[in-house]
């Protein structure tokens, strides 16, 4: 199975244990982008509503597509009855919107998942022009509250980490955005704290893509250490997140992008 859609096999736990964002976040967002009631926005890859909230309780034209069908699913019970909610199934790459253009997209780490020379292209010419592109992730820090904890759960990790598949994924460079006609390019930042539990952390921990696909017989040892390591600290592990948004915009008049650059890169 591929990384971008292990998550689907655990909508409940992916919901529960997921990290949000932080209120101060959705607020600069809301007011970069103008999002109000008869404003159109699009999610990729919502989960299970991670950051959908803030965003649809605007009341604005809240749009999603979301790869998991469980996820979907979840997704629909969650929001269906909700007036401005409305969600597909589908893979955003291949996925034909047709006309619809959007004020603006935003991703909660999805677009990472997407090759940077389709992300950027394919965003900018589903955006109208003036259309934001906002794309956000958490950094944690679990070292710098507990330097002890931090050592004792990286020999766990030595010892038993050995996921099925190799997570070979990564490098998505937000910067560039730049390059592909994306103007007024900023990143922010904002600081939030969690604090959980063995349990709690061991149930996070089974949330991560390449954590799902460790098999027997590293499984069982591998979050039984990790839960051990938490216990023996006092039950007790602190984050300390920081909350990246990345912010773009387009300046330039509407392009279509699937005649437009159907191959690659449409600016550069």
């Amino acid at each position: 199975m591929e990384f971008r859609k292990v998550f689907d096999t655990i909508p409940e736990q992916f919901d529960q244990y997921r990290p949000r964002y932080c209120p101060e976040l959705f607020d600069a967002l809301i007011e970069s982008a103008k999002i109000a009631p008869g404003r159109s926005v699009l999610e990729l890859g919502p989960g299970t509503g991670q950051a959908t909230d803030p965003i649809l309780d605007t009341g604005c034209d809240y749009h999603a597509i979301e790869l998991g069908e469980h996820l979907f699913a979840f997704m629909k019970r969650k929001y269906g009855s909700r007036p401005n909610f409305h969600i597909i199934n589908g893979d955003f790459i291949p996925y034909d919107f047709r006309k619809q253009r959007f004020d603006m997209i935003y991703s909660a780490t999805t677009i990472q998942w997407i090759p940077e020379d389709v992300a950027f292209p394919k965003t900018f010419g589903l955006l109208k022009p003036g259309g934001t592109l906002a794309m956000m992730l958490t950094v944690s820090d679990y070292r710098t509250p507990n330097e002890t904890l931090y050592a004792n759960i990286q020999k766990v990790y030595s010892e038993y980490f050995r996921p099925e598949v190799p997570y070979t994924h990564g490098g998505f460079r937000y910067e560039n955005a730049s390059a592909y006609g994306y103007t007024e390019f900023e990143r922010r930042e904002f600081h939030g704290k969690r604090v959980m539990t063995a349990d709690e952390y061991v149930s996070f921990c089974g949330t991560h893509c390449d954590h799902i696909v460790i098999p027997e017989p590293y499984r069982t040892p591998f979050f039984e250490g990790l839960r051990n390591a938490v216990l023996a600290a006092g039950n007790r592990i602190v984050f300390h997140d920081t909350y990246i948004l990345y912010l773009a915009k387009n300046r330039f008049p509407e392009i279509d992008y699937l005649k437009e650059n159907s191959a690659g890169r449409m600016f550069g």
